[in-house]
């Protein structure tokens, strides 16, 4: 039986790093909001309100429930399809991995919105090149180092034991999403981080990736979504 995700249906987003660990394994899902729209979306959200319901999505809509949050996501896929391993310390070490990456993509997305994700980009931008610069110059290498050192741990080539997990598909996505959004600053810090090129390019490469990416399931970056490239907020 496919699962349900739903999540805004026009935009990559938290949901991207969900859909990229589906479409790695080949499990079967329906990306309920592209099928049927933002306004079906928060129509079952809005049901859901009363029964233990997400605050937002992403989510996956099960027998009865719904499971929300990425990291949540994350490891109950990662239980339910051999996505992650069956050690218990490397268990909970890949679920702490992917809850600093979304730790990261908080402060990805505060870059262009930091007084209030209501307001536009345009009518905070002198704040926003402020954040940009601290972001580019101090967040992003400690992030990076963090993420370095968790790919380099194992003797093999990937985050843990000799197989693919979930933390290498979101270590994909925050590569991609990275490229995308300071282009110039990548191109200067990426010779610092081989193991994180080594995992991205990998997972680029895994035949359920690979379909993924040539299809039109995969949508572009944009500035509508978490990673948002303006010029003149990157720099070297």
């Amino acid at each position: 039986m496919a699962y349900n995700l739903w999540y805004w249906p026009t935009i990559q987003g938290r949901g991207e790093f969900i859909r990229l660990a589906l479409e790695a394994a080949g499990i079967e899902y329906r990306d309920c909001a592209r099928e049927n729209g933002a306004e079906a979306l928060l129509a079952d959200l809005d049901k859901r309100k009363s029964n233990r319901g997400p605050f937002a999505p992403p989510y996956l809509a099960l027998d009865g429930h719904a499971i929300a949050q990425v990291a949540n996501i994350l490891i109950y896929l990662g239980d339910q399809h051999d996505l992650s391993p069956s050690n218990m310390a490397d268990r909970y070490w890949l679920n702490q991995l992917q809850l600093t990456v979304a730790d990261m993509i908080e402060e990805v997305h505060n870059v262009h919105h930091p007084v209030a994700v209501s307001d536009y980009y345009d009518e905070q931008k002198t704040e926003a090149r402020r954040a940009a610069a601290h972001f580019r110059d101090e967040r992003m290498p400690k992030y990076l180092d963090h993420f370095e050192a968790a790919a380099s741990s194992n003797k093999g080539n990937w985050v843990v034991n000799g197989r693919w997990s979930y933390a290498d598909t979101s270590i994909f996505q925050l590569i991609e999403g990275l490229r995308y959004m300071f282009p110039r600053r990548m191109a200067a810090l990426e010779r610092h981080y081989p193991g994180l090129v080594r995992v991205h390019d990998q997972i680029a490469v895994l035949p359920g990736i690979k379909a993924y990416l040539a299809s039109d399931r995969r949508l572009g970056f944009n500035t509508d979504g978490l990673f948002r490239h303006y010029p003149e907020l990157d720099a070297a």
